[in-house]
C-alpha cells in the first residue's frame, strides 16, 4: 500500500503541473461520478493529508482520491501513450492545456465540497510529513490505549497520520522492538521521530529505503524478508499476521534483534 512518502511525492507532481491551469476536459469513470463535468473549473492546489489526496477546484469542489493498495495518478503530455495500465482500470481523465492527469484504479474517488473536507480526513491524526506537524497530539494518541500493541497503533491512521506497514515494520526493528510489544512499554517519541525522520528522507528518493542502500533487494532491514538472514545478526527473519480483520497486517521482525521481553 502506497504510503505517506508515496502520496506526497505524487501531490507534488501533480500541483506543479496542475495548479492554477483550467480543466478543458473531465471524465470520471465510476458510477457515482459518469455524469459529472468539471470543464472550465481551475486547479487551485494539490495537496496531501496522510495517505489521502486532495485536488482543490474553484468553486469549493476537491476531489478526493485514497490510493489503498494499487491506485496511482500519472500525468502526461498532450498525444503521450498512456502507460499506467489497461483503460478498463482509468477511474479519472483530467486535461489541461499542458498535462493530462490519468487516475488508475482508484478505489476511493469523490467529490466534496473543500469547506467540508474534514468529512473525509477529519478522522486522521497529526500528518506525519506536514510542517505543522502535532508531535504533542501524536504522542496523547498513541498512549491512549497503552495495551495495545506498538504495531497496530502506529497504523492506526487516527493517531498519526502517513506511516504504512513498511515504516512500521522498519521502525520496529531498528529501535529493537518486538512487533507485539505493548505501547506503555514503548519508546514513543523515538518512535514517532524516526518515522517522521525515514519518510522524510525519502521524500526525494522513487523508492523507499531504510538500510541506506538504494538498491534491489537491499533497501529493508526486514521488511518482505521472511526467512532470510537478519542483516545485522543473520538470524531468519519471521513472519505473521497481526492485528483485528480487516485491518491485519503482515509483520516481518527478526527474533534475536527484537526479542519478546
Amino acid at each position: 500500500m502506497p504510503e505517506g512518502d508515496t502520496v506526497w511525492r505524487a501531490t507534488k507532481r501533480l500541483d506543479q503541473a496542475l495548479a492554477g491551469k483550467v480543466l478543458l476536459k473531465t471524465d470520471f469513470r465510476v458510477p457515482t461520478l459518469a455524469t459529472t463535468d468539471l470543464s472550465g473549473r481551475t486547479v487551485v492546489e494539490v495537496v496531501p493529508r496522510g495517505k489521502h489526496l486532495l485536488m482543490r477546484l474553484t468553486g469549493d469542489t476537491t476531489i478526493h482520491s485514497h490510493f489503498r493498495m494499487e491506485g496511482s495518478w500519472h500525468l502526461y503530455r498532450p498525444g503521450e501513450r498512456w502507460k499506467g495500465g489497461p483503460d478498463f482500470q482509468v477511474r479519472a481523465v483530467l486535461e489541461t492545456e499542458s498535462w493530462t492527469a490519468v487516475g488508475y484504479r482508484l478505489p476511493v474517488l469523490e467529490l466534496v465540497p473543500t469547506s467540508a473536507e474534514d468529512s473525509v480526513v477529519g478522522h486522521l491524526g497529526p500528518d506525519l510529513l506536514s510542517p505543522t506537524f502535532d508531535r504533542a497530539v501524536a504522542l496523547a494518541n498513541l498512549s491512549a490505549d497503552p495495551q495495545r500493541t506498538i504495531s497496530e497503533a502506529l497504523l492506526d491512521q487516527r493517531n498519526l497520520a502517513g506511516i504504512g506497514n513498511f515504516y512500521r515494520t522498519e521502525v520496529c526493528f531498528l529501535l529493537g522492538l518486538h512487533p507485539w510489544r505493548p505501547v506503555s512499554t514503548v519508546d514513543l517519541g523515538a518512535a514517532v521521530d524516526l518515522s517522521r525522520r525515514l519518510m522524510k528522507a525519502n521524500l526525494v528518493h522513487a523508492a523507499q529505503v531504510t538500510t541506506g542502500v538504494d538498491r534491489p533487494g537491499q533497501r529493508s532491514w526486514v521488511f518482505e524478508r521472511p526467512g532470510k538472514p537478519c542483516r545485522r545478526c543473520r538470524t531468519p527473519i519471521k513472519t505473521a499476521p497481526i492485528g483485528e480483520p480487516p485491518r491485519e497486517r503482515v509483520s516481518y521482525w527478526c527474533p534475536r534483534c527484537q526479542p519478546e521481553n
